[in-house]
């Protein structure tokens, strides 16, 4: 069985260094004209002498026009390539792989970046009004922003990152297209599970004419939206065969959206026999379906923080690879977990919850899982931005001082970002 410390041969003949992979993270970290930056190189920097052997960047956008968030770098003729190559050498500093994570919101762009984002079908989100009702992507929409995609991709090869990752996962555009309930399109986009899954599909034939076949190509996928008639886990097998037979390199598995918090070990709507709710590895029993139906180097995220559970995760032989994201916020060299010197990662999860008081004694368990979300992630953007800055994290501040104190600070960044954009 593999052991942390081990190489992985992937099918495109890039080799992992090891089984660690530092899943993407936002950095919010761009100029206001959406380039690369310092911050961003000390940050990579940091993690790659840290001896993660793979590490995913966070969202690099392809359209200008729709952010995730302020402070995304975007690649879409605003130039930076210089950043993007500073970028990649300090990512790559310990002969390590970093890969860019290529994404579009979709309808999860924040209100305060665009009003009227794109996406699938008119079907907004209900989310305390952070995002505005989307227009539906027309054909020419459609096919430009695929290209889009390819455009990226290239140029990330271009600048020396060693692979990219398409996100389909957690809402974004491709998400979207993909579940039922945000795309009711009726064309050749939408409907089946075959038409739904065309976007993603016809974007990773793009990326991979873009880049060559030597070059890795991973995809984030749900393993299910656990949202009632959402995309389910039966679709993600599906999705997870047309994917091995378009030749991708890796499969990150994780699950849900915004809406439905998955991704942060809340399943509160799956209805499945067995939860694996209070597991560590939350997604490894639907990675085991994945495993059934393809051989795709498979790569699990979400809630990976002790050794013995990391080993026993490639010991059942579902997963290749333990994909890692929060507790490299507050501790960025994984040296001594891989030595067997450490048996568990930092986890500050039960200190980050502000609770139902805050909402008030009728606010839903919905809406306070929504707000314990946010902060908690707000307080670990506090810990990546240390790192950016040379400094160690800080791990004392209060959550609910950082939730202010990041609010204002996004706030005045997309103020900034649109007075850049409304004079030039």
């Amino acid at each position: 069985m593999p052991k942390l410390n081990d190489s992985l041969e992937l099918p495109c003949g890039v080799i992992l260094p090891n089984r660690l992979l530092k899943s993407a993270m936002t950095e919010g970290l761009a100029n206001t004209n959406d380039q690369a930056t310092l911050r961003l190189s000390t940050l990579y920097r940091r993690w790659a002498q840290g001896g993660t052997g793979t590490l995913i960047t966070g969202n690099v956008m392809v359209d200008r026009r729709f952010l995730e968030r302020p402070g995304n770098v975007v690649i879409d003729g605003n130039g930076g390539e210089a950043a993007l190559q500073d970028w990649a050498k300090a990512g790559t500093s310990a002969n390590n792989q970093l890969w860019m994570q290529i994404n579009h919101p979709g309808r999860q762009c924040q209100r305060q970046v665009s009003a009227r984002p794109l996406a699938p079908s008119d079907v907004g989100i209900d989310l305390v009004g952070m995002f505005g009702r989307p227009m539906p992507m027309t054909e020419i929409d459609i096919r430009h922003t695929i290209n889009r995609y390819a455009k990226v991709a290239a140029t990330a090869k271009a600048t020396g990152f060693t692979g990219v990752q398409i996100h389909a996962a957690h809402g974004y555009l491709i998400s979207q297209f993909l579940s039922p309930l945000a795309n009711i399109r009726s064309d050749q986009w939408g409907g089946s599970l075959e038409n739904r899954a065309r976007f993603l599909l016809e974007t990773v034939a793009a990326v991979r004419a873009a880049v060559g076949d030597r070059f890795a190509i991973s995809v984030k996928l749900n393993s299910a939206d656990f949202s009632k008639g959402g995309f389910s886990h039966e679709d993600s097998l599906q999705v997870a065969q047309w994917l091995s037979d378009a030749g991708i390199d890796l499969l990150e598995v994780s699950g849900g959206t915004y809406e439905k918090l998955a991704l942060m070990g809340d399943k509160s709507e799956d209805t499945s026999a067995e939860s694996s709710q209070h597991r560590e590895a939350y997604f490894l029993k639907y990675a085991e379906g994945i495993r059934n139906v393809t051989k795709i180097p498979l790569a699990i995220t979400g809630g990976f923080r002790s050794l013995a559970t990391m080993q026993h995760a490639l010991d059942s032989g579902a997963m290749d690879v333990v994909g890692l994201g929060r507790p490299l916020c507050s501790q960025a060299d994984v040296h001594p977990l891989l030595n067997g010197e450490q048996t568990s990662l930092p986890n500050w999860e039960k200190e980050l919850r502000l609770g139902p008081g805050w909402l008030g004694p009728q606010s839903s368990n919905q809406k306070i899982r929504t707000l314990n979300f946010g902060a908690a992630t707000q307080w670990y953007y506090r810990q990546i931005i240390d790192l950016a800055e040379g400094r160690e994290p800080n791990t004392h501040t209060a959550v609910l001082r950082v939730m202010l104190k990041h609010m204002i600070a996004e706030r005045r960044m997309a103020m900034n970002r649109v007075k850049l954009l409304t004079q030039g």
